[in-house]
């Protein structure tokens, strides 16, 4: 009886963020990453080593801080890049919210990925290929797993209310946030620490990405070659690194006096069944409707918009109409991948960190490079300059391969 009572409670409780983390290719936490965006600094960079001469593409967004310089020396060893980055982020959202006593059965974590361990996945086989078996990592398997970052994660915290990995491209982190939301709301956790993580940065997936077409070929002025609703704008800029938030039920948070950045007001979470690559509108309109909806809030109250805009000519015409049809255009609207480029499955959980930083310290970053705003657009793109003032609502917009769309709402702290 007394289980179901707490059920109950939990479903219509508040779920408050009270950690933040990241690693970006804007800074080594959270706070760099903040920083920078607000002065409308870059991340990308070209690529110098010798395996990208070769490539149609030679540009980046390169983690500011390496993770090996911030983690135990053996441990990183034996990780993969994507659970060395989650491990970074992760640490700092738990500290940032002050390290809950929580039970840790009611303890969970849920960090998404696109590709996880990709950089030992195909660094592995080409040890097995050049060198053979004997030369290949005893701890290979544990460091290219999908769910590697999220069970890194769990081992650090003593998490046993659960390690999931949401697996869906580049709605990963935004997926991983959704389903911290439900797990409270369900009953099942007090507190979650969720996020994405990536690293894939590699000749592989940049061939096939320029090999698609989808990839900016800008390689001469990679600041400037994520351009989301540009009218120039030709194809998205890879990107690595983690970003992580802790949630909490409101009532466990404030019994300990917990500060909260943002409330998680609600989630949406929708698949297309339409096309592995192209998105169907309708798919990203449901998903929105579906967070407002979650979140008790109609179009009007929504002040601000983190779109996914990767700077790809048709996805962001796409979201552009998608806004327009399920919140309007009286929303702010900024990207952020102009600075940090796609970050994939950290992706989402990079936007809702800037989301929610934008509607606590009232202020929206600028998208960078916008030259000339593509007329078709047809919506408020913060330009030149970041835009001060009170917000008491953002939505943050998250697309996958796939047909994968998760949508989130953050209001103000209580």
């Amino acid at each position: 009886m007394a289980q179901g009572i707490h059920l109950m409670g939990a479903a219509t409780e508040d779920v408050v963020v009270t950690g933040l983390g990241a690693t970006t290719p804007l800074g080594g936490d959270a706070a760099s990453t903040w920083e920078a965006m607000l002065a409308g600094r870059s991340g990308i960079s070209a690529i110098e080593e010798e395996w990208a001469a070769g490539l149609p593409v030679r540009i980046a967004g390169r983690l500011a801080v390496e993770p090996g310089t911030v983690l135990d020396r053996v441990q990183a060893r034996r990780m993969d890049r994507c659970e060395q980055v989650a491990l970074v982020a992760a640490r700092e959202a738990w500290a940032d919210a002050g390290a809950p006593a929580v039970d840790p059965e009611r303890l969970a974590v849920v960090i998404g990925t696109g590709t996880g361990g990709a950089l030992t996945m195909l660094g592995q086989d080409d040890v097995l290929e050049t060198s053979g078996v004997r030369k290949v990592s005893p701890h290979t398997v544990p460091m290219l797993m999908a769910n590697g970052p999220a069970a890194w994660v769990s081992i650090e915290l003593g998490a046993r209310g659960g390690a999931h990995t949401p697996v869906s491209a580049c709605a990963s982190g935004a997926e991983a946030i959704a389903m911290g939301l439900d797990l409270i709301r369900l009953g099942r956790a007090d507190v979650v620490v969720a996020g994405g993580a990536e690293a894939c940065v590699h000749p592989l997936p940049l061939a096939g990405f320029a090999q698609a077409k989808a990839h900016s070929t800008r390689n001469d002025e990679p600041e400037l070659a994520s351009r989301p609703f540009d009218v120039d704008r030709d194809g998205f800029v890879i990107g690595e690194g983690s970003a992580v938030v802790v949630l909490e039920r409101a009532g466990f948070a404030a019994a300990r006096a917990a500060r909260a950045h943002a409330t998680l007001a609600g989630a949406g979470v929708t698949s297309d069944a339409h096309h592995i690559t192209a998105a169907h509108p309708e798919g990203q309109v449901r998903a929105m409707r579906l967070a407002l909806s979650a979140a008790g809030l109609a179009p009007r109250d929504i002040e601000h918009v983190h779109a996914h805009a990767t700077s790809t000519p048709l996805g962001d015409l796409a979201e552009a109409r998608s806004i327009t049809e399920a919140v309007g255009t009286h929303p702010s609207v900024t990207a952020t991948k102009s600075m940090t480029g796609h970050l994939f499955g950290a992706a989402g959980a990079a936007g809702a960190l800037a989301a929610i930083l934008a509607v606590r310290d009232g202020v929206v970053p600028a998208t960078q490079n916008v030259d000339t705003l593509d007329p078709e657009v047809g919506l408020d793109v913060v330009m030149g300059e970041p835009r001060k003032g009170a917000l008491s609502s953002a939505l943050t917009n998250s697309f996958g391969f796939g047909g994968h769309n998760a949508c989130l709402v953050f209001t103000a702290a209580p």
